[in-house]
């Protein structure tokens, strides 16, 4: 199995909105990701393909040295066989590239397989920001990690 990681490009947007109804209770808009890639300089996203079909992706937003996770979605026939992985490396070798030491997220306090996964990269809990989800208020947990 050969996971590749790309960068997302505005074609791949139909599958992307597919995982992200599949994802979240409130997905992010087509014109969302639009302007995310074409007007926000800040902003990269990668998408991962297997077997020439787009099964996830993983966005991080460059500000000063920081690199701040903004969403990573796994289609739902696809979670649990190493795509989460290869875009968490993915974000991680973006920042290598740009000299950025340093990355923040947030993650919802229920959602265990993601903190795990994080902290697989060393990614470590640093706080929490009450009631972050507007959907059902839950706490978000702050995650850091720093090389």
């Amino acid at each position: 199995m050969d996971i590749i990681i790309r960068n997302m490009e505005l074609n791949d947007l139909e599958s992307i909105m597919e995982i992200e109804k599949q994802s979240f209770t409130t997905p992010w808009s087509r014109n969302s990701f639009e302007m995310e890639i074409r007007d926000n300089l800040l902003a990269h996203y990668l998408v991962a393909v297997l077997d020439d079909k787009i099964v996830g992706y993983a966005g991080i937003w460059f500000i000063l040295d920081e690199g701040h996770i903004t969403n990573i979605a796994v289609g739902e026939n696809y979670r649990g066989i190493g795509v989460g992985n290869k875009l968490v490396e993915g974000l991680i070798d973006l920042c290598s590239d740009k000299g950025i030491n340093n990355m923040t997220l947030e993650v919802r306090k229920s959602n265990i397989v993601a903190q795990n996964l994080y902290k697989k990269y060393g990614f470590i809990d640093f706080g929490i920001r009450l009631r972050y989800y507007s959907d059902n208020n839950e706490d978000a947990v702050i995650m850091w990690r720093t090389n």
